[in-house]
Order: C-alpha cells, then structure tokens, then sequence
C-alpha cells in the first residue's frame, strides 16, 4: 500500500523535499501558507534551478478559509525593444539565447503581491530576511546536485553550453555536475541577500532592478529599466467550473487554465466513476483534445480577449463537447504547445488557508541566458509568441505571452479542499486531470493517485512526436485497448518526468491535512 503524509497543524508539498521543509518550518514559526510558499517559491529557485528561478514567471491561487479565492498573475509581459524588427530574418523566435529572453521575470513580483494578501489576511509578517533565509544558505553554502537537473544538463548541453553566462554558473570547472555534488550559486546568493535587505521591490524599482538593466543591455536583451519598472503582480478572479462533486477553481488569462477545467467539465458528464482504466485514459484524453481547441481559439494576453471566458465553462456547452467524445474511437489530433519545465508547489495551514502556487523559466535553463552578476537564469516564456503579423499570439512589445502554468484547487461538497497541480507544458492540465479523476470521482487514495501510472498527449522534451505516451506500469491490457481505440501510443519508462512532478494537499473536515508527492520528483510532503 502506498500511504499518503498526514498531519493535523498544516502540509507543505513540493517536488524537492528542501522547499517542502522551508515552507515547513515557517508554518512552525506561526507563519501563514503564504509565507512559507514564498520561502518554499525561494528555495525550489536554488535547489532546482533548470526548472524555475527568479527569472521566471509565477501564479498564486489562494483560498481562505472562508469568502473568494483569489488568484495573483506574476508573469511579465515582453519588453519594449522586442518588436517585430528586432527579429528581422528570424521565421520564429528563438528558443535559447538573448534573442529568447524577451519578457519582464514576474515571478519576484509575486511573491511581494501574495505577502501584501498574506496581511490582509492577518499574516504574522515574519520578516523578509527569514523567509529568504534558507534559500540564501542553500545558494551560497551548496546543495546536492538532483539526477533531474544532471540529466537535464547533459541532454541539453550542446545548445546551452556557449550561451552567456551559462558554462560559468552550470558547467563547475568546465563539466556537467555529478549527481550528489555539491553545487553552488554565489552570484545568486547575493541578489537573494540584496533582496532581503532591500525587498522586493529592488528587483523593478531598486538597486537589483538597475543592475538588471545593464546586463540585459549588454547581453543585447530586449528589455529596459523601463519595462522592470513599469511591472506589477495583478490580482485576478479565478475561473470556476461546477463539478458533480464540487467547485474547481483554476488560473485566468494567459494561462491554459480553461483547459484544466474544461476536460473535467467535459468528462463530469462521462460517468467516469463507473469507467475502468483504459475508459479513463480514452476518455480525459478526448477532453484533453476538445480542451485544447478551445485554449488554441482563445487564450492569449487577457488585454486582447474580447469573449467572457467564464461562459465557456457553463454546464450547456461542456455537455455539447462531452456529446462529441466516442467511447469506441479517438479523434484525429494535431499539434501541441510542445513542453515545458516547470515545478507546483501547495501549502495548507491550520486557520484552513491554502495556497496553490507554480513557477517556471519554460524550456530546461529557460533561455539558457545567465546574467552574470546576478546568477539569475531568464525564462524563453516569450518563445511562445507568434512573428505572424495577425496571430492570435503575434508579439507585440508590453504583450503577455501565451502559458501553460496553472495552479487548481477545488472545494468538495463533502467540505474538504484540495490543491494540486504539476509541471509539464501540455501535459499539466492532463496531469491535474487524472489525479482529480483518480481520487475525488474515482475514490482513489491521495498518494496513489499521484504516483499511479499517467500519460502525455503531445510532445515531450526534444521530441516532435504528439503520440499519447504511457508509462510502462499501464497494463498490456490497457495499452492494447487504446491502441485498439486508434490512439497512437508509444510507452515511457516506469517513471517518467516527461508526464510531470505532481503533488496534492487535502484538508479534511476534522482539520487534518493529507500530502501526497511525486515519485517521479525529489519531493517530500511535510507536515506537523
């Protein structure tokens, strides 16, 4: 039996176990879910640095204990100079390089967004050094190198390695870093205590944010002093879908978000309680592709979205999409988004605050861009933009980008509230899906349903392909109904990253939380 962490003060879940204990022991210093996720958000940036970082974009969903939840978009928009002329002769923007690192890092702003919330809902204000304070320690002192981040860097060292910055943060006396080696970032350590002394803030408006500036000049970046500046975290109001078993919540604009509510939406009229394992998987799956259509029609920067997305979660037309599924077929597919590194995390205390939280540089290493006097890896998030004059997703300076980050969490009918998630590009919303599905309709237990085998439709890291990819722990019974289905599948390794690090916190109705990981990850679920 594979057993789920339970505990009765509060829960912290993340897919490396050190961010677990740093939110840990601020929860243990009486600190809220919002103060120990900004001191997990700092830590998982050291300790996992090919997946997320300060120069990348985050979203908060947060829900009280009582009234609305409230989500923080922390993504930043592309910088003035990157206009259409600033990538004359280029078909698509480049995933790697100076040329790849077009939009403003939101994801400081975030964390400074989500503290002011944290006081608004009677946060202990512990103070800014503290919750930077292990992150700082682990960046400057070293952490052990993952097997996650050696084989990233080796699968992806021919494109990065003469990229700025690069080989001098990532490549310690010019090799890849063996696994369980010490690895340090004193460059990063530096900005994070310039941080702590300064705030926040500095990052846009202070002594960092100057800094930053003049090293984006020099690297050729198309972002200014001014785009830093003129950036801010926004509050927004989650989309919702109804479910038979309880409310959904999930992330707005420019995040795929929609998607992640729609397949559950759709498969809410499916009877997927009574469905085996292959009809699961067939049938999230043909959600999965009627979800998509809907992300590729509409979402895009929320400044140029003129239909009211919540409508397209209304019961009437998730049932029409539910109507189109054939139990006995798949339908033809095209083209994914492609995919993405990216790491959730969750945090619940015991007032029954729970937060939801994700952040990412996109692509492994993001640009693969260093700036040098800072440590700060800058994300590839504006990669997603289109150089189509007339595209949905066509750059334009100050525009939001496309992402495929998105934070859930739902209230159940039965009182509890859960928050999950995971990293993965496309595969995020697929992801978030099976581990609803498994546990809240299916009865699956918390753990199980986060390490049970899981699937991808659509690419994996390097790959073209957009086959439906299975773990090999499916069974030749199930891989062999949906080939039979007409699915192209093609089987992963037992445990495979290509489908995502996961994780899941339930607060059940006597006040205890449950925290489940992902096996796939070096998470821990850590609660007291």
């Amino acid at each position: 039996m594979i057993q789920s962490n339970m505990a009765p003060q509060g829960m912290a879940v993340a897919p490396h176990h050190l961010a677990s204990e740093s939110a840990l022991a601020v929860l243990r210093e009486g600190g809220n879910a919002i103060e120990a996720m900004v001191a997990a958000a700092a830590t998982i940036a050291v300790v996992y640095p090919h997946m997320n970082g300060l120069g990348g974009d985050g979203f908060w969903l947060v829900m009280p204990p009582g009234g609305e939840p409230v989500a923080i978009d922390a993504s930043g928009a592309a910088g003035s100079l990157a206009h259409f002329d600033f990538y004359h002769g280029e078909k698509k923007i480049p995933h790697r390089g100076p040329k790849a690192a077009l939009t403003v890092a939101g994801t400081v702003s975030g964390w400074a967004e989500a503290l002011r919330l944290a006081q608004e809902l009677g946060g202990t204000a512990l103070p800014l050094p503290r919750l930077l304070r292990d992150a700082i320690r682990y960046a400057a002192d070293g952490i052990p190198v993952t097997q996650s981040q050696a084989n990233a860097t080796a699968a992806k060292l021919d494109e990065l390695r003469d990229l700025p910055g690069f080989a001098a943060t990532f490549l310690p006396d010019g090799e890849i870093p063996r696994t369980g080696s010490r690895f340090t970032q004193p460059a990063l350590a530096d900005t994070l205590c310039l941080l702590a002394d300064e705030g926040l803030d500095s990052f846009y408006r202070g002594t960092l944010a100057k800094k930053l500036a003049r090293e984006m000049s020099d690297l050729g970046m198309p972002i200014t002093l001014n785009d830093l500046q003129a950036h801010r975290a926004k509050r927004r109001t989650p989309l919702r879908v109804m479910h038979q078993q309880g409310e959904v919540f999930n992330m707005t604009p420019p995040t795929q978000g929609l998607v992640s509510l729609a397949i559950l939406g759709i498969t809410d009229h499916l009877a997927m309680a009574q469905a085996d394992e292959a009809q699961t998987v067939h049938r999230l799956v043909e959600a999965t592709k009627q979800a998509f259509t809907l992300r590729d029609r509409y979402i895009t920067d929320p400044a140029h979205i003129e239909e009211e997305l919540q409508t397209l979660l209304e019961p009437e037309r998730l049932a029409a999409m539910a109507a189109q599924i054939d139990d006995t077929r798949a339908a033809p597919w095209g083209t994914g988004r492609g995919p993405g590194d990216t790491v959730w995390l969750g945090v619940m205390d015991s007032s029954g605050l729970a937060v939801s939280f994700i952040q990412s540089i996109y692509h492994e290493f993001g640009s693969g861009v260093v700036l040098p006097d800072t440590g700060i890896v800058w994300q590839n998030r504006g990669a997603a933009f289109s150089l189509q004059p007339g595209h949905l997703l066509a750059l334009a300076p100050g525009k939001q980008p496309f992402h495929t980050l998105n934070p859930a969490a739902a209230r159940l009918h039965d009182g509890r509230t859960l928050v999950y998630g995971s990293m993965g590009g496309d595969g995020q919303p697929q992801t978030q899906a099976a581990i609803f599905t498994r546990h809240v309709v299916q009865g699956m237990p918390l753990q199980q349903a986060v390490s049970a085998p899981r699937w991808l439709l659509g690419r994996t890291w390097g790959q073209l392909s957009d086959s439906l990819k299975v773990e090999g722990r499916f069974s030749p019974h199930t891989v062999a109904t949906l080939r039979a289905l007409g699915h192209e599948v093609e089987l992963l390794e037992d445990f495979s990253e290509a489908v995502g690090h996961a994780g899941a916190i339930v607060r059940h109705n006597n006040g205890m939380f449950e925290g489940a990981f992902d096996p796939r990850s070096n998470g821990s679920a850590a609660g007291f």
